[in-house]
């Protein structure tokens, strides 16, 4: 084998590992791919805040998890860099929907960034729900950049095991 034929077979190697791995990517984290909108305030002198926030990405990951329990659902989700305030969480159908807005705090007063690869903005994040949830009966927590919701099950969608008699 030549060395240019050599050269194309590993190319094509690498081309294909590369296409298997944004395959993979896309399965596996597609949903969790996020849409972020500065918000553009009109009218006003922009902060460096707000200069940060329009450099910064439009898509970022909000990774979610869920758990599924006889009583209750619970869904992780990565959102590092917020408050618990800033959060909107509702039940929508059978989605979980998140919305929430991701602001830029520049605490440092010199220099400027050279890489900006975070989200800033509003983002909006819809979650399907494996089961009926009581959505009065939810709860939210956020600790240390993960929101983490319950929402127990309603009464028609518990399961229950169920005794086989003799």
């Amino acid at each position: 084998m030549s060395t240019l034929e050599q050269l194309t077979a590993g190319l094509g190697r690498a081309w294909d590992s590369i296409a298997e791995g944004w395959r993979q990517l896309r399965e596996r984290a597609g949903n969790a791919l996020t849409r972020f909108n500065p918000l553009a305030r009109s009218g006003q002198l922009q902060t460096l805040d707000d200069q940060l926030m329009q450099q910064a990405s439009r898509w970022g990951l909000l990774a979610a998890e869920i758990l599924e329990s006889d009583d209750e659902v619970i869904v992780r989700l990565e959102a590092p860099g917020m408050e618990k305030d800033q959060f909107d969480i509702s039940v929508v159908d059978d989605y979980l929907v998140v919305r929430g807005e991701k602001t830029a705090h520049h605490e440092e007063k010199r220099g400027r960034y050279r890489l900006v690869e975070c989200a800033y903005g509003a983002f909006e994040r819809a979650i399907p729900l494996p089961a009926a949830v009581d959505e009065q009966r939810a709860s939210a927590r956020y600790r240390r950049g993960v929101l983490t919701v319950t929402l127990p099950k309603t009464t028609s969608a518990r399961s229950r095991r169920i005794k086989v008699e003799t």
